[in-house]
């Protein structure tokens, strides 16, 4: 196994892991954050990848001061095998190689699970809260489900 940028020819099955880890929303395009994740100077998709099969990825990004992570990924059948762990220290890793001084994530209320996967690496609530709008009306709509 070793981790690096996202194969162009592992596009589709990045977002079908993805769908299968239940990260997608009907409101997010996969495929687009993907793509912009790939395109930016600032930001990446790293892949895991057992021989050509992809067994996870991490996208990450930053501002110059804060990186974030996105679309944390393992194959469900090779979960709670420390994949995650050294998907989570790639990004970190990358970050750091940028001179990114802080690295940040977001997990859905209630996923309590995902929520000690991180705490057991260091990462603490931040006493924040995270706002959002969408400048697409059509995006919000589809949130909303309408």
């Amino acid at each position: 196994m070793h981790i690096t940028t996202l194969p162009d020819d592992q596009r589709d099955a990045a977002v079908a892991l993805w769908h299968a880890c239940d990260l997608t929303r009907p409101w997010n395009d996969p495929d687009a954050d993907l793509a912009r994740a790939l395109a930016g100077p600032a930001s990446t998709v790293l892949a895991a990848l057992d021989g050509e099969i992809l067994i996870g990825t991490a996208m990450v990004g930053h501002d110059g001061h804060r990186g974030w992570v996105y679309y944390v990924a393992v194959d469900p059948a090779r979960q709670r095998t420390g994949l995650g762990r050294e998907l989570m220290a790639a990004a970190e890793a990358w970050l750091d190689e940028r001179g990114v001084p802080k690295v940040q994530l977001m997990v859905r209320a209630g996923n309590a699970a995902v929520v000690g996967f991180y705490e057991a690496l260091g990462y603490t609530d931040q006493g924040v809260i995270t706002l959002g709008r969408f400048l697409d009306p059509e995006l919000e709509a589809r949130r909303r489900g309408a």
